[in-house]
């Protein structure tokens, strides 16, 4: 009887730690998010509200197992690289920024933190990112779309519309994403059954 008692009192002791370690919680994550729009914009609260959903949908809740730091930045410059600086100085895990605006800053502020991008008319024009297959950096996420499609959109165009025989591209030339224009009609008017 004493023989067991000891066996069982060894192996309890043996098993105790790994069961202490294995009821310590998990680590909470820390989530930045940068918007560069006021905290009562519809369009915004809609966007945020989708991706806290998907978020709980994959397990993951504000408050239980990660924190999330929500900074509306306005279209002011002035507070988007004050709220960049202050959620790079968080340390978070990783920080979703909102179109180009936000993302320059953040880039200024850290280039540990990864951030992610939803939406960036052109990542490689503005200089955030290396190439489209390897970013490189701290950086990735998603475009609108593809310039290199502009030559098929006046192809649609042309077959929609038979017999237009201009067309006229309006862009602004400060804007970096204007130059990928450019290039996708330069390689449209190469390829172009248009005469």
């Amino acid at each position: 009887m004493r023989r067991r008692r000891f066996i069982h009192g060894i192996a309890a002791c043996a098993v105790w730690p790994l069961a202490a370690r294995a009821q310590q919680p998990e680590p909470m994550r820390r989530v930045g998010i940068i918007l560069p729009a006021s905290a009562d914009d519809l369009d915004f609260q809609a966007l945020l509200t989708a991706f806290l959903q998907e978020l709980g949908q994959l397990g993951w809740f504000d408050g239980r197992n990660m924190r999330i730091d929500t900074r509306w930045a306005t279209a002011d410059a002035a507070a988007i690289r004050r709220h960049a600086a202050e959620l790079a100085a968080l340390a978070p895990d990783v920080i979703l920024a909102h179109g180009g605006g936000a993302v320059g800053p953040l880039l200024q502020a850290t280039r540990t933190v990864p951030i992610v991008f939803p939406i960036l008319a052109d990542p490689v024009g503005a200089g955030f990112v290396d190439s489209l297959a390897r970013p490189g950096g701290n950086i990735t996420g998603f475009m609108n779309f593809e310039y290199g499609m502009g030559g098929k959109w006046l192809e649609l165009l042309k077959e929609i519309a038979p017999s237009v025989t201009r067309a006229a591209i309006i862009r602004d030339t400060a804007n970096p994403v204007g130059s990928l224009c450019s290039a996708s009609s330069r390689l449209w008017r190469r390829h172009s059954r248009w005469r």
